[in-house]
């Protein structure tokens, strides 16, 4: 089941690492990048957190976001 996502990530990201997040929508706050999406499963869900590790990328948070 397709679920929203934030992630937060340490510095702001330019165009050519955002490219590797083509699904989520990217917001620069303060010192932080926040990458806001859909994620359709678990498979998506470790797939953006292996591509956060493998750009090297300070994740500082990550959250599923409710609808409230």
């Amino acid at each position: 089941m397709a679920e929203t996502y934030e992630f937060r990530v340490r510095g702001h990201l330019g165009p050519t690492l955002l490219q590797a997040f083509p699904d989520l929508r990217p917001e620069m706050r303060g010192k932080f990048t926040l990458l806001r999406g859909i994620v359709r499963d678990q498979a998506a869900l470790r797939g953006i957190l292996a591509q956060i590790e493998a750009l090297g990328l300070e994740l500082v948070d990550m959250r599923q976001l409710t609808d409230d």
